[in-house]
C-alpha cells in the first residue's frame, strides 16, 4: 500500500485556494485495493492528521494495497461539500460546520474527536481596543460565516456583552478570511479584531500585529468544544463499517502518538503547516499554540448539542437543531 500526497495551490501568505489529487475510484468509498481519500486543515488543531500521514499510520489499519491520499482544506464548508460528494472518504473539521451541515440533512457521522481548545480572540494593536465592551463599531474577521470559530466569538459577545454582527443587524461589522492572512490584515488596518485558531493567534502575538483580547478558556465552550472532530459519510458507516473501523483506528494511533511524542509531533505539524501553506512557524508559535490545546479522539454529544443550540440563537441555523444520530460512538469501542 503506498502514500500518494494530494497536489495543492498556493498562494503568498500561505492563502489556500484549493486541493486536489484524489483518484476517481475515491468518491464512492474503498474497499481493499481501491483507494481512499482523507482530509484536513493546516492547523494545530488538527495534528492528528499530520501524525497519521507522515507516520503512515494508514497503511497499519487499512486493507493491504489500499492506496491513501490526502487533501487539505481552507475552510469547514468545502470539507463538508467534499464528504457528501464522496471526494474525501474521512477527516478533520471544525464542529460548526459538521454540525450545520447535519441540521441541513446531510448524511454524515462524526465518529471521533480531534482536539479541544485553541480559539483565541486577537484584537489589532493600534485599534483602541482594551476590552470587548470597545468592540462596537469594530470589524471582527472569522474563516467563514457560522464557522465553529464565528459561532464561539459571537456566543461570548452576545450572552456577556449584549453585542451581535452586523448579519443581526448588530453593531459589530463582520468579514471573512483564511486566518493565515489576518496578521497582515491587521497591519494594513483591515480588520480590528479576529477569532483565530491556532496556530494563527500565536503567530500574530509573535509578530505583533495583535494582542490577545480574550484567551481561550474565556471564549465561549472554549476548553471543552471539540476544536476538530473526525467526520466520514452515513453511507460508509452503514455499508463499511470495516473500513471506518479501520480509519477511525490510525486516528487513534495518531493521537496516542501526540500525547507519547510531543516534540517530534510538533515537529511534524511544523513542517507540515510549512508545506502546505508556505509559511514557517518558529518553534515559539508552536508552543504557544500547543498550551492551549488539548488532543483527544473522545468526543462529548452534549456539548456539540449546547453549541449547536447557540447557533440556532444566533440565526445561522433557521431550525433549532435536533443532533440525534449525529455522533457515532460505536468505532472508539
Amino acid at each position: 500500500m503506498k502514500k500518494v500526497l494530494a497536489l495543492f495551490v498556493l498562494l503568498p501568505l500561505g492563502f489556500l485556494l484549493a486541493a486536489c489529487g484524489s483518484d476517481a475510484d475515491a468518491g464512492s468509498g474503498a474497499e481493499a485495493g481501491d483507494s481512499i481519500t482523507i482530509g484536513y486543515f493546516p492547523n494545530i488543531n488538527h495534528v492528528a492528521g499530520m501524525v497519521a500521514e507522515e507516520k503512515d499510520l494508514y497503511t497499519e489499519t487499512l486493507p493491504d494495497g489500499t492506496e491513501v491520499n490526502y487533501q487539505y482544506f481552507p475552510d469547514g464548508s468545502s470539507f463538508m461539500t467534499a464528504i457528501e460528494t464522496g471526494d474525501i472518504q474521512g477527516g478533520l473539521v471544525g464542529p460548526g460546520p459538521a454540525m450545520n451541515h447535519y441540521a441541513s440533512g446531510a448524511k454524515i457521522n462524526i465518529v471521533a474527536g480531534g482536539s479541544t481548545g485553541g480559539t483565541v480572540i486577537m484584537a489589532r494593536k493600534g485599534a483602541g481596543i482594551e476590552s470587548p465592551e470597545d468592540l462596537a463599531g469594530k470589524t471582527f474577521i472569522s474563516p467563514r460565516v457560522g464557522c465553529t470559530h464565528d459561532v464561539q466569538f459571537e456566543t461570548l459577545m452576545k450572552q456577556e456583552f449584549g453585542m451581535t454582527s452586523d448579519r443581526v443587524d448588530g453593531e459589530m461589522k463582520h468579514v471573512t478570511g483564511k486566518p493565515a492572512t489576518y496578521s497582515s490584515m491587521f497591519q494594513t488596518k483591515k480588520v480590528d479584531v479576529a477569532t483565530v485558531p491556532e496556530p494563527w493567534a500565536s503567530s500574530i502575538e509573535a509578530e505583533g500585529t495583535g494582542e490577545v483580547l480574550i484567551d481561550t478558556p474565556s471564549v465561549a465552550f472554549g476548553e471543552t468544544l471539540p476544536a476538530a472532530v473526525f467526520v466520514t459519510s452515513q453511507e460508509l458507516v452503514e455499508n463499511q463499517p470495516e473500513l471506518v473501523d479501520n480509519i477511525v483506528e490510525a486516528h487513534k494511533q495518531a493521537t496516542d502518538f501526540i500525547a507519547e511524542n510531543p516534540e517530534e509531533a510538533k515537529q511534524i505539524a511544523g513542517d507540515k503547516i510549512k508545506e502546505i501553506t508556505d509559511q514557517e512557524l518558529s518553534e515559539e508559535v508552536i508552543n504557544n499554540a500547543w498550551d492551549r490545546i488539548d488532543f483527544t479522539y473522545e468526543v462529548n454529544e452534549d456539548v456539540l448539542q449546547d453549541f449547536a443550540n447557540s447557533s440556532y440563537d444566533l440565526e445561522f441555523l433557521k431550525e433549532k437543531p435536533d443532533l440525534t444520530g449525529l455522533v457515532d460512538k460505536s468505532f472508539l469501542e
